[in-house]
């Protein structure tokens, strides 16, 4: 008897590389919602969605006090992964009235990160639960400061922090002070 060796479905998804269709909008990473449903389908095509809607009207988002939320919930093999997501400007800032595309990209976007709930595309949401990014001022303050790193290396790991949402509220004092520490250490040396 020979038995089927039976694989994780989670790990399966989780193993697929999404890096060539990440895409930047500002300084967000987003996966499209049509790659994450198709690379879903193609490995489990009895994969389902329900937009969930409220009220007699059937609408598909709710709004409540601290804004307008979506939510969408993907079956796969059975298992049910729900995600709210609220209603966002490009900036990522809450839309106070949202108009029906606000709310469609709202819905998109959750149902790309309920399909990463499943394991696809997970692992570009980690951090995103990290204090808020840092100000505009802050970051224009960051980069001018970086651009004045003569050590190339140092320099691109410091922008590509700041460009990836890694330098945020919680660490933007401590990387700017090593920054100001490298250029000072830089001008000892020159000396």
């Amino acid at each position: 008897m020979t038995t089927k060796k039976t694989t994780n479905y989670f790990t399966e998804l989780d193993q697929v590389d999404v890096t060539k269709h990440i895409e930047k909008k500002g300084k967000f990473s987003y996966l499209s919602w049509a790659y994450a449903v198709r690379e879903l389908k193609k490995r489990h095509p009895s994969a389902t969605w329900t937009i969930h809607e409220y009220g007699e009207e059937g609408v598909p988002f709710i709004n409540t006090e601290c804004g307008f939320f979506v939510k969408v919930t993907v079956i796969v093999n059975g298992v049910e992964m729900t995600q709210v997501h609220p209603v966002l400007d490009n900036q990522n800032k809450t839309v106070t009235t949202p108009n029906a595309f606000q709310i469609n990209t709202s819905i998109q976007r959750c149902l790309a990160k309920a399909i990463a709930l499943h394991g696809l595309g997970l692992s570009l949401f980690a951090g995103e639960d990290l204090p808020d990014n840092i100000t505009d001022k802050q970051e224009k303050e960051f980069t001018k400061l970086a651009n004045q790193v003569k050590d190339e290396k140092a320099k691109n790991a410091m922008l590509s922090a700041l460009k990836g949402g890694r330098i945020n509220e919680s660490n933007y004092a401590k990387s700017l002070e090593h920054c100001k520490t490298i250029i000072k250490n830089e001008k000892k040396g020159d000396k």
